[in-house]
């Protein structure tokens, strides 16, 4: 038997339609019929029962799609799992990521990826904010989605996968919940919350600068080591928050609302990876990342 006529005969028995079937194959319904009647040749006797209003499988057509469909089936899965040992495309993909990143993309790729690649596990972990960097470079994750920017020489950045709006989170009582929205150079008399102490200086500086554009000078507060500590301290009324939308798809607190804030660009997040330890799964993975993405632009 010929690999298209197995493949042609599998497809017409779970579609029972000429049509379909070769919408599904990509091929003429004529070329259809030329494979499932060799195939019936070499078989013996009819597969198929066709009437002008239907297409059935005969009792001999219901038995070969039993046994040559399992045996199908375990021919293509050897087959890609000998492509993937080609590969690399085995083994595991452990994917980390900041708690306000959940949700759209990362699970759409990790999703995607699966079905390229059903013979790596991808498993994920969230990173902490307070180091977010730090399981990468000791192995304990192979790529990172994580918020820009970023200026870590050992660390390769992909394309963005997602753009937020910056937002600014403040207690429902504050003067500033009122607005419609609110600039950053409202913000020089506010004492704005500072991230953990640990914070790369470029990612600190990227949502809570020192400076707004027209340099006026911005007082940072303590800094808070988790999310949900950060939303106490921002209901408690000590501080407020320059953040992004996308954190707010997640998390949330009954004292704190957002408003739009203008004058920062959008917070960017994309894939990381260590240069020095770039794999076939983690090039496979990033490159899926860099196809068109779906997210929330501001």
């Amino acid at each position: 038997m010929e690999l298209t006529e197995i493949e042609a005969f599998l497809a017409l028995a779970e579609e029972l339609h000429f049509g379909r079937t070769a919408e599904r194959l990509r091929l003429s319904q004529s070329r259809v019929s030329q494979l499932i009647r060799s195939l019936e040749r070499r078989v013996g006797a009819p597969l198929f029962t066709r009437t002008s209003r239907r297409v059935a499988l005969t009792p001999l057509g219901e038995h070969t799609r039993r046994t040559v469909g399992a045996a199908y089936t375990g021919l293509k899965k050897s087959y890609e799992e000998t492509c993937a040992l080609a590969q690399g495309m085995v083994g595991t993909l452990c994917v980390g990521f900041l708690g306000c990143l959940n949700g759209p993309p990362l699970t759409d790729l990790v999703v995607a990826f699966g079905r390229l690649h059903p013979a790596c596990e991808v498993t994920v972990a969230e990173v902490s904010w307070a180091d977010p960097y730090g399981p990468l470079r000791a192995g304990e994750i192979d790529v990172l989605f994580t918020l820009l920017p970023l200026d870590e020489p050992d660390l390769r950045v992909g394309p963005v996968l997602v753009s937020y709006g910056r937002v600014l989170a403040v207690a429902r009582d504050h003067a500033l919940a009122g607005r419609d929205t609110v600039d950053i150079e409202d913000l020089a008399d506010s004492v704005l919350l500072d991230g953990p102490a640990e914070l790369p200086e470029a990612l600190r500086h990227g949502y809570c600068p020192p400076f707004t554009p027209l340099g006026r000078p911005l007082r940072r507060g303590k800094g808070s080591r988790t999310y949900q500590e950060a939303l106490h301290r921002v209901a408690a009324g000590e501080t407020v928050w320059t953040t992004h939308e996308g954190l707010f798809h997640t998390y949330a607190h009954p004292g704190v609302v957002h408003r739009p804030l203008t004058g920062l660009p959008p917070a960017n997040a994309a894939l990381v990876w260590r240069a020095d330890t770039e794999t076939a799964k983690i090039r496979a993975f990033t490159g899926l990342g860099a196809r068109p993405a779906s997210g929330s632009a501001g």
